[in-house]
């Protein structure tokens, strides 16, 4: 059959679900009530901010949360406040979008750049453990792509140092390991409400944790260095401020209602992608973590098997009507990382991945899981050229 990238008819013409979903009527009530009241800041009175931290919180396993203007910036937070700052180095995977780096220059300290399990693409504890220095104050593990890292043998590596555990749980609303809600298994965890994560406000992020003083320094942060229940022009430690609007929240917390009917529409088409893809020996999943008992499935990560190059299949997928993403560089190849002090260790399982590694977008996660067919079939058909 010919390619549709050279004429012919593609495998599929239909539109993928769009992302974000349309509005709810929980949604578009409680947006119009904000918008009615005129309580749009964080500051002025209204309630939906703390309403959607406290639940937040709670789905995570915490009693303390904290809302943002973004994850980047919640990151960036939950170091201050966890007291990393300039000299300090901090443990962070290869295979991850920028703003883990860049949230560690943006509070003064070393992003060193660890490598991936090859098989899984998280974070490797083995490769945190040689990473470690005398100046290593933190490690940020990502649940890349909705799934868990390895977070018992990681905070056992930060007992042993002595280190914080920060984690960048941006594309993992509702994930669990170990039947234990992420975000909640470090000293602080960081979500995303970004435009394309499972739970969006267009921007936003939250950052939650365990330890009361942990939460007051990183609430002074993210409130221009006010103390909480402190004078409003009192200014105890430099902050800055980081909040999320009323508007915003309203968008986000009815969210939380429907968000796990959600993950396991994702799951059932990543379940019937996976059985198709037997047909299709060139490609495979990416394996979840050992640990996982929840994957939110932000996104569904394939590893090719085949010396076909990888631009040229992403375009015939396209013209496919599939199109897939080619997926993170390792970090450790941005010049402008490095060129801000960035260690960079060796990271061969993120250099394969780089190669090897396609995604599967959240929007296309959310068709039926006959759907799944169409994937697989332009796949077999682009790989079959």
């Amino acid at each position: 059959m010919t390619l549709a990238i050279h004429g012919g008819t593609p495998v599929r013409s239909t539109p993928w679900p769009a992302w974000p979903p349309p509005l709810d009527p929980a949604q578009r009530e409680l947006v119009t009530k904000v918008l009615e009241s005129g309580l749009w800041g964080a500051t002025q009175g209204g309630s939906v901010v703390s309403d959607l931290t406290g639940a937040f919180a709670r789905r995570s396993g915490v009693p303390y949360g904290v809302a943002v203007g973004n994850a980047t910036l919640g990151l960036f937070a939950a170091l201050r406040g966890l007291g990393v700052g300039r000299g300090d180095e901090v443990i962070i995977p290869a295979y991850t979008f920028v703003a883990s780096a860049t949230a560690v220059l943006l509070a003064g300290a070393v992003p060193v750049i660890a490598d991936v399990d090859p098989d899984d693409l998280h974070l490797s504890p083995r490769a945190v453990r040689d990473a470690v220095t005398a100046r290593t104050a933190a490690i940020m593990p990502v649940h890349l792509a909705g799934s868990p890292a390895a977070m018992d043998p990681l905070n056992d590596l930060a007992a042993r140092h002595g280190l914080a555990v920060v984690e960048d749980a941006a594309q993992a609303h509702g994930a669990t390991y170990r039947d234990r809600p992420v975000g909640g298994l470090g000293d602080a965890g960081v979500y995303s409400f970004q435009a394309s994560k499972a739970m969006t406000a267009g921007e936003g992020g939250l950052i939650v944790c365990r330890d009361q003083a942990v939460h007051d320094r990183v609430w002074s942060v993210c409130n221009l260095g006010r103390a909480p229940g402190g004078r409003w022009y009192g200014h105890p430690s430099v902050g800055w401020n980081l909040r999320l609007t009323e508007i915003q929240a309203a968008l986000l917390l009815p969210w939380l209602d429907r968000l796990d009917e959600e993950i396991g529409r994702r799951d059932a088409f990543c379940a019937a992608l996976e059985r198709e893809l037997d047909h299709v020996p060139e490609v495979t999943v990416v394996p979840q973590p050992e640990g996982t008992t929840r994957d939110s499935r932000h996104l569904l990560m394939l590893r090719l098997d085949t010396d076909m190059d990888r631009e040229f299949l992403l375009a015939a997928m396209a013209a496919e009507g599939v199109p897939l993403d080619a997926g993170y560089p390792p970090l450790g190849t941005m010049a402008a990382l490095t060129a801000e002090g960035a260690r960079v260790e060796p990271c061969p399982g993120a250099e394969e991945a780089a190669t090897t590694v396609v995604w599967v977008r959240q929007a296309m996660l959310m068709d039926a899981p006959e759907a799944a067919g169409d994937v697989a079939e332009a796949l077999a058909k682009v790989l079959s050229n």
